[in-house]
């Protein structure tokens, strides 16, 4: 969509989207969210909406260090990962049950 963003397995976990406004975004869970929220308010803030619902964070690029920010990354990598693995894992479940009923 025209933004720089930050895959793994072909699924975004961060984007650039909101550079403009001064924001990178991040792909959390809710309970990922409140606790960088918590920590550090003044870096870390939901998205507005149903997509911050869901753990969609804006972290702050010029009030976050190269620490926060790599750490920020990090857990929404591997969040992304875990999901990948998770995701791979009910296709194999769905194709196996596919073989069965041949």
């Amino acid at each position: 969509m025209g933004a720089v963003d930050f895959r793994v397995g072909g699924r975004i976990f961060a984007t650039l989207a909101s550079v403009s406004q001064g924001y990178g975004n991040l792909k959390l869970t809710p309970e990922q969210q409140a606790a960088f929220v918590e920590e550090l308010p003044e870096v870390f803030v939901p998205i507005a909406g149903g997509w911050g619902r869901m753990g969609m964070t804006h972290i702050r690029l010029a009030a976050a260090n190269e620490d926060v920010l790599a750490g920020a990354l990090r857990t929404a990598w591997k969040l992304r990962m875990e999901n990948n693995a998770g995701s791979s894992r009910k296709k194999q479940a769905v194709a196996k049950k596919t073989r069965r009923k041949r």
